[in-house]
């Protein structure tokens, strides 16, 4: 993954979350929820690493804010 950029963390409240997951199902999953939660950057791309178990994705999140209501 790329580097965490100051920006992502120049405030109390943000924060860059690394999602290891077994599938790209679950990662996704993960990230609709925390996307409930939280204001963030929203599903991003998965990606596997070759030799490496799972599959990883990064979300950006500003914990000070409501995400968005979870469609009915």
């Amino acid at each position: 993954m790329d580097s965490i950029d100051e920006v992502h963390v120049s405030e109390p409240g943000l924060v860059v979350l690394d999602i290891t997951a077994r599938d790209e199902e679950t990662a996704a999953a993960v990230m609709s929820r925390l996307d409930e939660l939280w204001a963030t950057s929203g599903i991003g791309p998965v990606r596997r690493v070759a030799g490496e178990p799972g599959v990883r994705a990064r979300l950006y999140a500003d914990i000070r804010r409501p995400g968005s209501p979870s469609p009915a």
